[in-house]
């Protein structure tokens, strides 16, 4: 660590305090300590580097000491340690997990409101925050004020109703009242983008909804909208709706022809395919036809794509494009006519 230029040790500090058993937890502690006493006594050079200057030193480390804190819960020395160095919305994170680890809610609960307070509005503390707000809700609901955790999480779906906010609000819903928050989420998240609206549909298990959503939109739009949203929901229609799984794969594979990604042609390729698998068995050859035209017509020029376009139309593309480890085995065995030298 003394010695590490290319930062490698950074952010690794939980892991190795992980590592030590309770006599190298011990030492490794003792020499941290006076490592922190040593930066203590450092007296600041004007001309230093941030790197070296005694302000530094001492939070490195002590962030291996809140480390080795909470690796052996001792709560106490932690709050010790926060009195010298500052109390952040992280500490209050850690503590309050201390505290409920041990069963005292209340004291968990106190710190989770002293760390949104060190929050405010500052937008650097965006991941305490979000953690927070979780761990405030479960302690909660643990203290059987399950009403008032729903409502926190009912508001922070309001603002924010996607995939991750709609399982923290169905975790405070009790079963009688399932089906009615699920109806009231689902109307809710009506107003959000379409790529929001496909996570969080596939989430939810709503694929009849799902399917209605992708009726109502149109090519160019899914074109428009990224293939992380539209390859999800084309997988969770190709069995139900494979004449709607079609439009997506198509969809995703026209997205990068028409913006001449080069790079990805293999992928375009693959959604082709997919697309026409799809087509196929829904009954909707004439539909394919029509996006064979389409392509040909408009990207004939395109010759790293055209000729693997031509074999997926034909049959004779392969199902799944060679692995960049083969492509490089064959390519070898081109140049020296084997794959071993």
């Amino acid at each position: 660590m003394d010695d590490d230029p290319f930062a490698f040790f950074n952010g690794l500090v939980k892991q190795l305090v992980e590592a030590f058993d309770t006599d190298g937890l011990v030492a490794f502690e003792r020499r941290i300590l006076s490592r922190l006493e040593a930066a203590r006594r450092a007296t600041p050079e004007p001309e230093a580097l941030p790197g070296d200057r005694p302000e530094y030193w001492r939070h490195h480390w002590a962030e291996f000491l809140r480390a080795a804190y909470l690796i052996q819960k001792d709560r106490e020395a932690y709050i010790a340690l926060t009195d010298e160095t500052g109390l952040s919305p992280e500490d209050c994170l850690a503590l309050a997990e201390l505290d409920r680890g041990s069963g005292r809610i209340e004291d968990a609960l106190a710190w989770v409101e002293r760390g949104r307070e060190l929050c405010g509005e500052d937008p650097r503390c965006w991941s305490a925050r979000l953690d927070l707000a979780k761990l405030r809700r479960d302690l909660l609901a643990a203290l059987g004020r399950t009403a008032e955790a729903r409502m926190i999480a009912w508001q922070e779906f309001e603002q924010h109703p996607n995939q991750y906010t709609y399982p923290d609000l169905m975790r405070f819903v009790e079963e009688p009242e399932l089906e009615d928050w699920h109806a009231k989420a689902m109307n809710a998240a009506e107003r959000t983008d379409l790529h929001t609206r496909i996570d969080l549909l596939i989430a939810a298990g709503e694929i009849s909804c799902l399917a209605d959503l992708i009726v109502g939109t149109t090519d160019e739009t899914l074109q428009n909208t990224s293939h992380f949203a539209t390859e999800a929901a084309a997988k969770a229609l190709e069995d139900a709706r494979p004449e709607l799984a079609a439009r997506l794969w198509r969809a995703q594979g026209m997205r990068i022809v028409e913006a001449g990604k080069s790079k990805y042609y293999d992928a375009a390729l693959g959604n082709f395919t997919r697309a026409k698998q799809c087509y196929e068995r829904a009954g909707l050859g004439v539909d394919w036809e029509r996006t064979v035209r389409l392509v040909i017509d408009h990207h004939f020029r395109k010759t790293g794509f055209i000729s693997g376009f031509r074999a997926v139309v034909s049959g004779s593309y392969p199902s799944e494009p060679p692995s960049f480890l083969d492509r490089a085995k064959d390519d070898w065995r081109k140049r020296f006519g084997s794959t071993t030298r």
